[in-house]
């Protein structure tokens, strides 16, 4: 199998469910002129055994949708302008902490539901909670990033949403492929399901199998995994 660990990285996790080996696929850079049946046609069906799951970034199903954008086109609205200079700033991605993607959460969310959330974060934050403006505003919000020094170029001057309907795409590429395929956003600080083919299909595996972040966020280009039970 011609794959191998990005550096510093790991080929195989142990998870309740047994060892998995985890194959990263090195592609093109994605655009939102590819197909994703296309990608996983030219770089994974020729590898793939029954029992495999494909784990997907959801970076290239929203930027195949045509929902990532150049930081210049964006368009800012003041509430967006004020609102990010409140998000607390992290290591692990922009997040909602610039104007041009607060001004993409107001436009995925709905300006109503921000504003809310933005209020009771205020509110959470005199008692020490965090994380409140993301529990309300939902994985939407959370998947919305910015760019990023060590982002594959042209997309480290890009902003992007979350990908659409993340749930009907992983049922449309798993019934393409025949095995399982799952959307993920994965960080160095841990893994979210975005999209799952099945909704009895249990979040806990590709979450125990992606809390290393084996796929990265840098010039690996690799967007895609095969994970293989080993043992």
């Amino acid at each position: 199998m011609p794959f191998q660990p990005n550096e510093g990285k790991n080929l195989e996790i142990d998870t309740d469910y047994g060892r998995y080996a985890r194959y990263p696929v090195k592609t093109h850079v994605i655009t939102k002129d590819d197909v994703l049946e296309d990608v996983l046609d030219k770089y994974v069906k020729d590898y793939i055994q029954p029992g495999d799951t494909i784990i997907m970034s959801e970076k290239i199903v929203a930027i195949s949708q045509g929902r990532a954008f150049p930081i210049e086109e964006i368009k800012v609205s003041r509430l967006a302008k004020i609102l990010s200079h409140f998000v607390v700033k992290t290591n692990y991605g922009i997040g909602l902490g610039m104007p041009e993607t607060m001004e993409l959460c107001i436009r995925e969310v709905g300006r109503p539901k921000v504003l809310w959330a933005a209020f009771c974060a205020a509110i959470g934050k005199l008692f020490h909670k965090h994380g409140v403006f993301y529990n309300i505003c939902g994985m939407k919000a959370r998947a919305i990033d910015g760019p990023c020094e060590y982002t594959l170029p042209p997309y480290n001057h890009y902003a992007k949403m979350a990908p659409d309907k993340p749930d009907e795409v992983a049922a449309r590429l798993t019934k393409h492929l025949g095995i399982d395929v799952v959307i993920i956003d994965a960080n160095d600080i841990g893994a979210n399901v975005l999209g799952k083919p099945r909704k009895d299909m249990p979040d806990e595996f590709p979450i125990q199998a992606f809390k290393d972040n084996p796929l990265d966020q840098c010039s690996q280009q690799t967007p895609i995994a095969i994970v293989r039970k080993v043992s």
